[in-house]
């Protein structure tokens, strides 16, 4: 059983950082894509950024371009998320998630997922 593992939530004041890491845990996995989502409270769940396996062609939706890092470390497991200038609006629990179907193809809707984290909480103070 796959298991991936969220950490690195907290509560920061707007235009601070936080690196959230997601860890992959059970049998041998090797997703094709790795993206992190995240949902605010009466929200539904939203892509945030996504990375092929690989560690090529990172992506993300525009509210975070160039405040955010996706990467993913070859010698673990791991993917990350370094979130720089924070504001407000990015409070929410965000998810870890990973899709072994579909080789190549970065989705923003988490219907093309199919192994999620638990999530944790991200709020930023104004």
């Amino acid at each position: 059983q796959v298991q991936l593992v969220e950490s690195g939530g907290g509560l920061v004041h707007a235009g601070g950082s936080l690196r959230l890491s997601c860890a992959a845990s059970g049998r041998t996995f090797t997703p094709y894509v790795m993206g992190w989502f995240r949902q605010a409270p009466g929200k539904e769940r939203e892509f945030v950024a996504g990375i092929l396996w690989s560690g090529a062609s990172p992506y993300y939706t525009d509210s975070v371009k160039g405040r955010f890092t996706i990467s993913r470390d070859n010698a673990k497991t791991t993917m990350y998320l370094q979130m720089n200038s924070l504001r407000p609006e990015d409070t929410a629990v965000y998810y870890c998630a990973a899709d072994s179907r579909t080789w190549g193809v970065i989705t923003t809707t988490p219907r093309g997922y199919n192994y999620w984290g638990q999530g944790t909480q991200v709020t930023v103070s104004s």
